[in-house]
């Protein structure tokens, strides 16, 4: 089955004025234009394509990638608006549409947005939603404590910035476990830190304990040869100048430098700490 809005592995089945046809084990057939033909081919030759619908509502294939594929989350720029809905670029010809009544916030040209996109089952078109929510759920959850999982940033809260976990769960990173800058619809890694009742998910960027002091280490070694072996840090920073310099919490940076001082890698003195 020829699946829209996913990258399809179908066959070349034959040669045609508009392109050539391509064709699944189910022998469903869909055109791809002479635009992406590839110089050279041969029948029965494989290509990987995105399938969606064309300005005629027809089947299409494309060997262009989209921006964001049915069941993802992106970041989209808003083209145009009409009196249906707004008409969102995500890298084909014809634009993804995101009707006024899948609009979290009134959509205006020029505008970035986060969506869902998704196949309405009574129009069969992919369409866009920036209802981001009521496509993720916590009842059941697919994670636990520790488990490393991937992030999509969500929207700003007072508490902190609420994240798209593994396209599945909603998750919080408190303001004070952030130490860098992000922004809406950044991809990240992260640790499921907590589970609160409800399910509720608390997020951590990064490394947790022990995990972190690795990677934490080697950032601070990368600075020092970066700045001819001398960081002006030390126990007695302010986790605001920390967090400036190596995006890391205070905690963090003290375990990391006890560990290369342990190792020898390091010398901590009053002004700040050297590469041995």
């Amino acid at each position: 089955m020829i699946k829209l809005g996913e990258i399809n592995t179908l066959e070349i089945l034959r040669e045609s004025n508009h392109g050539i046809y391509l064709v699944d084990a189910d022998n469903n057939e869909v055109l791809l234009p002479n635009r992406y033909v590839p110089q050279s081919f041969k029948i029965w030759d494989k290509l990987d394509v995105f399938v969606y619908l064309d300005n005629e509502e027809r089947p299409v294939a494309t060997t262009n990638m989209p921006y964001i594929l049915k069941g993802d989350f992106a970041l989209l720029r808003c083209n145009q608006v009409n009196d249906f809905g707004a008409f969102l670029d995500w890298g084909m010809v014809k634009e993804l549409f995101c009707p006024f009544k899948e609009q979290a916030f009134k959509m205006k040209p020029g505008g970035w947005y986060l969506v869902h996109c998704y196949l309405d089952d009574k129009t069969n078109r992919l369409v866009a939603s920036s209802k981001t929510n009521r496509f993720l759920n916590n009842k059941i959850l697919t994670v636990k404590e520790f488990d490393t999982v991937n992030l999509i940033v969500s929207h700003p809260s007072d508490i902190g910035m609420n994240v798209i976990v593994n396209k599945t769960h909603t998750g919080l990173i408190y303001k004070d476990r952030i130490f860098k800058d992000i922004s809406v619809g950044d991809k990240l890694k992260g640790i499921v830190k907590k589970i609160r009742p409800g399910n509720k998910l608390d997020i951590a960027l990064g490394e947790i304990g022990y995990r972190s002091i690795e990677p934490n280490a080697s950032r601070i070694l990368q600075e020092l040869k970066d700045n001819s072996g001398f960081l002006n840090l030390s126990d007695k920073s302010s986790p605001e100048t920390i967090k400036n310099t190596l995006q890391m919490s205070k905690k963090n940076f003290k375990k990391a430098i006890g560990t290369l001082y342990k190792d020898r890698k390091i010398e901590i003195k009053d002004d700040g700490i050297f590469l041995i």
